[in-house]
């Protein structure tokens, strides 16, 4: 094999590739990247088993041939060489040679047919949205999931197609995250849930451009991202989600609007006087048309006004500053709504046409701390 490419198209999808090579495993075939130039493509291939990505890399194939090398070794080599074109060419005896100016690497390869490659997809029809909105989605929820695995449908996100919308949900048993919106056209319903570790990794690699597109493919067991030149298969979690819809309520006792900025800047202030992994509430005391915010340490205390618009009753209820604070970072609105029913309800931050909620629990306060 010898393929001829720009050390900028290498680089980029290397990068691309690393993404599905596990940090830890028993196969060490599943370390390498697979060169396949034995097309009139030349692709570079990983996967770790639950998660795969194949893209295409642009440059010239002078001897067809494929090849897998240590993705590490290879990622650390292209990215020191200098900004020109790079030669990689392979002999038979499975040693890659890669060449660019004056440098010149030799490493070991192994034999492309051991690789696992990925599974195959049936592209029947597809769900096609904008590689921005996919992002936005992610990122708006991405952060409620579960980091530990007690309860594996808990680190992923539920994709919903149903009476034309796309609803993207996570929770971690906390709090709840949710996203919709709007399709183009019909759609058949589907309900799949997707490894919280598979967005991650694909929102760091869409474009977020609004006019790019993603083609989103199901099957049983797999969901399949097809983007750009890049393709990303991923094992889905088994199990049916939590019906969250016996969650949600329309019901509430209070009502606030406020601006999201001054909200998220009064905590932000509050949280410099918590330890990391101290567990300290934040207060929020309504009353009429003012909500103050207290919180009380071990390292001072703070307590800040800020107006708000209100219906309903007043109330005193306490909330884990973090989780107010990764909501309040993902809303683009510059005045939301909050419901409040009573101090040990949840509450809910949406927006009147529901494309995005909230569910936060409330922690329990005791008659010091809401003094």
């Amino acid at each position: 094999m010898k393929i001829i490419c720009q050390k900028i198209n290498l680089l980029k999808s290397v990068n691309i590739s690393l993404k599905a090579v596990p940090s830890k495993t028993t196969m060490p075939i599943l370390e390498c990247i697979l060169i396949d130039a034995t097309t009139n493509q030349i692709k570079f291939t990983t996967n770790d088993m639950e998660l795969g990505i194949e893209t295409i890399v642009d440059g010239t194939i002078e001897e067809k041939g494929i090849i897998a090398l240590d993705a590490k070794i290879f990622y650390e080599i292209i990215r020191r060489l200098p900004d020109n074109t790079v030669t990689i060419k392979t002999d038979e005896k499975l040693t890659a040679t890669i060449t660019c100016e004056k440098a010149k690497f030799t490493i070991p390869g192994k034999s492309g047919e051991d690789f696992a490659y990925l599974p195959l997809i049936e592209k029947e029809e597809s769900l096609t949205i904008s590689q921005f909105t996919l992002k936005e989605m992610i990122r708006q929820t991405i952060f409620s999931i579960a980091s530990n695995e007690t309860n594996k449908l808990m680190t992923g996100e539920l994709f919903e197609i149903k009476n034309n919308y796309l609803k993207i949900v996570s929770l971690d048993g906390h709090r709840i995250a949710i996203r919709r919106m709007e399709l183009k056209k019909d759609y058949a319903d589907r309900k799949v849930v997707v490894p919280g570790k598979t967005l991650n990794e694909i929102s760091k690699i869409l474009s977020g451009e609004i006019d790019d597109i993603v083609n989103i493919y199901f099957s049983k067991n797999h969901i399949l991202f097809e983007f750009d030149q890049t393709i990303v298969v991923s094992r889905l979690i088994d199990g049916e989600y939590f019906r969250i819809d016996q969650m949600l309520s329309s019901d509430y006792e209070t009502k606030i609007k406020i601006n999201k900025k001054e909200f998220l800047d009064c905590i932000d202030r509050a949280t410099l006087l918590v330890r990391e992994g101290e567990k300290k509430p934040i207060i929020i005391e309504i009353t009429d048309n003012s909500m103050e915010l207290r919180i009380d340490s071990a390292m001072g205390s703070m307590n800040e006004n800020i107006d708000i618009d209100k219906e309903g009753k007043d109330i005193l209820i306490g909330f884990n500053p973090r989780f107010l604070i990764d909501a309040l970072k993902v809303i683009d609105d510059e005045t939301i709504s909050i419901y409040l029913v009573n101090p040990k309800a949840p509450c809910f931050i949406r927006d009147d046409e529901e494309n995005y909620t909230y569910l936060i629990l409330p922690v329990n306060i005791n008659q010091n701390q809401a003094r």
